[in-house]
C-alpha cells in the first residue's frame, strides 16, 4: 500500500481522520449542483407559446412551467425540457421559501415576439427563466419581480 510506504505509522490515524472530516464536510456544506441564473414571473394568459402554440395539453397539471431566456433556449431545443429550480437569494431578505425545489417544464421562449411570455414586462429583464405565477410562488414571495435561482436539467 502506498500509505504504509510513504507515511510514518504514527501519522496514519491522523490522515484517516482528516479524510473522514473532509468527507463529512462535503455532505454538510451545501454545494451548487446546477447552474445559477435569475428568474422572474409572468401572468396568464400563457398561450400561445413558442413551443406548442395554443395546445392546452402542453402545461403540466402542477402549473409549474416556464419560458426560457436566451441562456436556456438553445434555439428551441429546450422545449419540453424539465428543470429542478430553487430560489437561492433575492434583493429582499426572506423572499425565498427555504428548502423548496420544484420541477418545471419549458413551454415557451421568453423573448419571442409572438409568445405570451414576451408580452410580460418581466420577460424583458433578461431573466434566465420566466416562471408561471404558480411556479414562482412555490419557491419565493410573489411580491418581488426577480430572484436568483439554481437550476438543473432533469
Amino acid at each position: 500500500m502506498l500509505i504504509r510506504r510513504s507515511l510514518p505509522a504514527h501519522l496514519r490515524p491522523c490522515l484517516l481522520l482528516l479524510l473522514l472530516a473532509v468527507a463529512a464536510l462535503v455532505e454538510i456544506i451545501p454545494v451548487a449542483r446546477g447552474d445559477v441564473g435569475t428568474a422572474s414571473h409572468y401572468s396568464p394568459p400563457y398561450q400561445p407559446t413558442e413551443c406548442y402554440g395554443g395546445d392546452p395539453s402542453q402545461f403540466p397539471s402542477s402549473n409549474f412551467f416556464a419560458a426560457a431566456g436566451d441562456g436556456v433556449w438553445d434555439n428551441g431545443a429546450s422545449c419540453g425540457r424539465q428543470y429542478l429550480v430553487r430560489c437561492i437569494s433575492a434583493s429582499q431578505a426572506g423572499t425565498c421559501v427555504p428548502g423548496r425545489t420544484i420541477q418545471i417544464k419549458i413551454v415557451d421562449y421568453a423573448l419571442s415576439t409572438t409568445s405570451a411570455a414576451a408580452t410580460s414586462k418581466q420577460s424583458a429583464t433578461g431573466a434566465t427563466l420566466v416562471l408561471s405565477q404558480t411556479a414562482f410562488g412555490a419557491i419565493a414571495n410573489s411580491s418581488v419581480d426577480s430572484i436568483n435561482v439554481e437550476f438543473q436539467q432533469v
